[in-house]
């Protein structure tokens, strides 16, 4: 009897679970660049559905939005200063980090999840970081290394983070703007949005975007990709033009 009551609890707490459904969609799922590109941004619109037997919650809804950019390969050095030199020291590799990551909140990520739970699931920049997978945990020695690519990053405007990012617009229906800076590299973007009640997730979705070369600047790339041999002679016939060319118009008779 114990058991059949146990099992009954487990499939209420699976039907609980599963009472609310997020449906997210993106204002653009392509971003074009061009000479004149300075900046931009995509709204995310997310909308909750409650089945017919679930009841509101009175403590209300919150949500997070994670965007992770294209990964790169980066290598974070320690510098000694001996003299009037710079010389490299320690230094730590990160091969799968985004190029850009921004999270976008409703309120402040201490309020809706907990401790455990942001560690666990990767929610807030802090937590992502930080997490055993983004570089290799060398027993505390990482964590400057960690620090200082978050601190560059953020200096340039592609590591970001708004607890107040995100808008219920009603009790069910919530708004996102993802800010993409001029120096955001072109790629593919991956955007996370979870939805949480009483610091427990309730559900998750994962769409993505594109940001993408036109014009001159995408046939320079292409060019440079796929004939990589020429463009490189080509660079360096043209360096050599432009120098020889600066030589006779400013030398001295």
């Amino acid at each position: 009897m114990r058991i059949i009551g146990a099992f009954l609890i487990l499939l209420a707490g699976m039907a609980s679970a599963s009472a609310e459904s997020l449906i997210t969609s993106l204002s653009n799922h392509r971003v074009l660049i061009n000479s004149n590109y300075t900046g931009t941004s995509i709204a995310v619109f997310g909308a909750i559905e409650r089945d017919a037997q679930t009841i509101s919650r009175a403590s209300g809804y919150d949500a997070a939005v994670t965007i992770r950019g294209p990964q790169q390969y980066l290598v974070v050095r320690e510098k000694e200063r001996l003299g009037p030199f710079w010389l490299n020291q320690d230094q730590q590799k990160f091969p799968t980090a985004p190029a850009y990551l921004s999270v976008l909140t409703s309120r402040p990520i201490a309020e809706i999840t907990s401790e455990q739970l942001r560690r666990r699931q990767k929610i807030g920049l802090q937590a992502i970081i930080h997490a055993p997978d983004f570089t290799n945990d060398r027993g505390g020695a990482d964590e400057p290394f960690r620090e200082a690519l978050f601190r560059l990053k953020a200096k340039e405007g592609l590591y970001r983070e708004n607890e107040r990012g995100v808008t219920f617009l009603a009790p069910n229906l919530f708004i996102a703007s993802i800010p993409l800076p001029a120096t955001a590299p072109p790629g593919n973007y991956d955007v996370e949005v979870t939805l949480l009640a009483d610091t427990v997730i309730l559900a998750r979705t994962l769409t993505h975007f594109e940001l993408v070369k036109t014009g001159f600047e995408q046939q320079v790339g292409e060019v440079a990709r796929d004939w990589s041999i020429f463009y490189g002679l080509a660079a360096a016939l043209l360096a050599v033009f432009f120098g020889w060319t600066a030589n006779v118009v400013f030398r001295r008779d």
